[in-house]
């Protein structure tokens, strides 16, 4: 199995220059191959493919320097990802979904490259990362890198820099479990099981609301184009950037609870896009972070021998969980009632028996 380290890189001034100029490249090499594909098919009916582009990429370092410093793999895997985004549009086509054309990449707005294979470009070398045309990168090595190295990232997020190391390690099984667990995901409680157990809803957004509407109004009062507002744009991503971190630092702890204690815990399969559609609660349900949260539990379960299954979502909390008659709700009632069988439980740890019961058939 693949598994992801990642770890913070302090480049020196003139590091980070190089860096942010090496992405650069990679986005401007990016915009033209989309530009050259779109062109294809306008002018010529033509649809272009990696490999049309990827034959021409040779021919087009010896023309442009500053693509030649790129690392030629690195270049090709600019290609895959262009590649990977028009595959992604077709589907979308093909399936009569809204199509979303790939869009070309604005300044600023091409954060990562990929070394695809370890070595070619990119190496730990005396306790540091070195990288092509960059040299070595000082980097804090909070914990140690398992298994063989398949591929490097270097990524900048908002004026931090990081490296992903992407591994393939065996598995390291927990001891086995008998255990099940059905989990209901709510905006009031983060989880609810269906041993009536519930873990809070820390609401980072919400807490920071008042910071955030003020760097944004700090953002909206500076000249476009002026260094003061780059400055404030950056303190307003940063803050951003600060809530996303403590909301994935909770996921993880919560999901490592859940694997630890259960052998198989099942999730509702939830239309998250259709649900933040309710303008009502769109703000919660983002802060809530489901997804990230069930995605964190299945790759540690995987790695834990743990099971994970997604549930069809449908009446679970309509459902009486004791005796299986449809028992109509509002939001607001919190508490489920039975009028059949006389079960009294509350409203989401009687929908998370019914995920369990769901999963377990």
């Amino acid at each position: 199995m693949l598994k992801s380290f990642q770890f913070r890189v302090y480049p020196t001034k003139q590091q980070h220059r190089q860096l942010n100029m090496l992405l650069e490249t990679a986005r401007r090499l990016y915009n033209n191959a989309l530009a050259e594909r779109r062109d294809a098919y306008q002018n010529d009916g033509k649809t272009l493919n990696y490999y049309d582009q990827a034959n021409k990429l040779k021919a087009k370092r010896k023309e442009d320097p500053y693509l030649a410093q790129l690392n030629f793999s690195a270049c090709q895997d600019v290609l895959r990802r262009l590649d990977k985004a028009f595959k992604a549009f077709f589907r979308r086509v093909k399936a009569g979904e809204k199509p979303g054309y790939p869009r070309f990449k604005g300044k600023g707005r091409y954060d990562s490259i990929t070394f695809p294979s370890y070595g070619d470009g990119c190496k730990v070398k005396d306790n540091r990362l070195y990288l092509q045309n960059v040299g070595l990168l000082k980097v804090k090595w909070h914990r140690q890198i398992e298994g063989k190295i398949k591929t490097v990232t270097i990524r900048r997020k908002v004026d931090k820099w990081f490296v992903s190391f992407s591994c393939e390690v065996e598995p390291t099984p927990l001891a086995p479990c008998s255990e099940a667990v059905g989990i209901d995901l709510g905006v009031k409680h983060l989880v609810i099981t269906s041993d009536g157990e519930f873990y809070k809803h820390p609401k980072f957004l919400r807490d920071a609301e008042r910071k955030l509407k003020r760097k944004q109004r700090a953002v909206s009062r500076k000249k476009k184009g002026s260094n003061r507002r780059r400055k404030a744009v950056r303190d307003l991503a940063r803050l951003y950037q600060h809530i996303a971190n403590q909301r994935k630092d909770y996921a993880h702890k919560v999901s490592r609870k859940l694997v630890n204690r259960y052998g198989l815990i099942a999730f509702e399969n939830l239309n998250v896009q259709g649900m933040v559609k309710n303008h009502r609660l769109a703000k919660s349900i983002v802060d809530a972070a489901w997804n990230q949260l069930v995605q964190f539990t299945m790759y540690k379960a995987e790695e834990a021998g743990r099971r994970v299954v997604l549930v069809d979502p449908k009446n679970t909390s309509q459902l009486c969980s004791n005796c299986g008659e449809i028992v109509p709700k509002k939001l607001s009632e919190r508490v489920h009632r039975c009028e059949h069988c006389r079960y009294v439980q509350d409203r989401d740890v009687n929908a998370a028996q019914n995920i369990l019961k769901r999963a377990l058939a």
